[in-house]
């Protein structure tokens, strides 16, 4: 497993708040959110209602370019 750097952001009390991580990072982690969604999908519809490989490319291609 790949090691996310992270940075803490504190309030004025030194308690942790919030994290911040790189673009990069957080682009690769929404791109596994995505796909994992997508997986999700595929399996549990019934056979008749599961997508095909080229329908799956489809609605893939379509959350890219909502998400861009």
């Amino acid at each position: 497993m790949r090691e996310i750097k992270k940075q803490y952001v504190v309030d004025e009390e030194n308690r942790p708040i919030a994290v911040q991580i790189d673009l990069e990072t957080f682009r690769e982690m929404e791109e596994v959110i995505e796909n994992r969604a997508l997986f999700e999908l595929m399996t549990e519809q019934s056979p008749e209602e599961a997508l095909d490989i080229a329908a799956a490319r489809r609605h893939y291609a379509e959350l890219e370019s909502w998400c861009s």
